[in-house]
């Protein structure tokens, strides 16, 4: 019921108080409101600070829906998400006015006006968030980075921030719970309230240059440092078929 509420009272504020605020007041406002959803889940925040520059392409490994509120909570950013999305009921329009990039997969011609959307705001050093592996899993691997999109940190010559993400249970061993890789939204948020307690550990590692790399090269080398960071072995191949998004 609190979480009800709370995302009633996101929605008047998006619809109210965004349109009369400065873009920092509505960063600030997001942060804010995503740490009281990891509150009211009973989920901790252990996040560590990082001194990156504004206007990162952030890049992480996906377990959860509650992986954008984590990272909205650390930093707040726009994230990239799929157009179906957008004609979610309520969540389509509230992702809509969050700053949320919807990228219509397999229109070249969608990509690369995408790519330009994306470019203007890591440029105009506002944050955008991705989760390259392209979909969620269990938390115990990281799959295979999709290079095609880091393409806007290439173009713009910003610089990535890879952030480690991972779930831990009350005695700080690895959860499941979150995951919805293999669930339902009803079951994985049962599963997340069955729970004790959560602790949603983020790990902002070293910013990774592009200026004059290859999107290949950079993508390996922030798999490589998530992984690492995971306790993973990193990824020795690139995935078998390519991804529809961003060329």
């Amino acid at each position: 019921m609190r979480l009800a509420l709370h995302l009633l009272w996101l929605g008047l504020g998006a619809a109210v108080i965004y349109p009369r605020v400065s873009t920092e007041r509505q960063l600030a406002l997001r942060q804010r409101w995503s740490h009281q959803i990891l509150t009211i889940l009973g989920i901790r925040l252990d996040a560590e600070a990082t001194d990156a520059p504004p206007g990162c392409l952030i890049v992480a490994n996906h377990i959860s829906w509650l992986d954008i509120f984590a990272i909205n909570a650390l930093r707040p950013s726009a994230f990239i998400s799929k157009e179906e999305v957008r004609h979610w009921p309520f969540i389509g329009w509230l992702s809509a006015r969050n700053d949320t990039i919807f990228l219509n997969r397999g229109s070249r011609r969608h990509a690369r006006a995408i790519n330009e959307e994306i470019d203007a705001r890591l440029n105009a050093g506002r944050d955008v968030a991705i989760f390259p592996e392209g979909r969620t899993t269990d938390g115990r691997r990281v799959l295979e980075f999709h290079a095609a999109l880091l393409q806007p940190a290439i173009e713009t010559g910003r610089p990535l921030l890879p952030i480690a993400i991972a779930y831990l249970d009350a005695e700080g061993h690895p959860s499941s719970a979150p995951s919805f890789a293999t669930t339902s939204l009803p079951q994985c948020f049962a599963a997340i309230l069955a729970c004790r307690a959560l602790t949603a550990r983020l790990n902002p590692l070293p910013i990774i240059t592009t200026a004059e790399r290859s999107r290949r090269d950079v993508s390996r080398e922030a798999h490589a440092a998530i992984s690492t960071r995971l306790g993973f072995p990193p990824a020795r191949t690139e995935p078998e078929i390519p991804p529809d998004p961003p060329a």
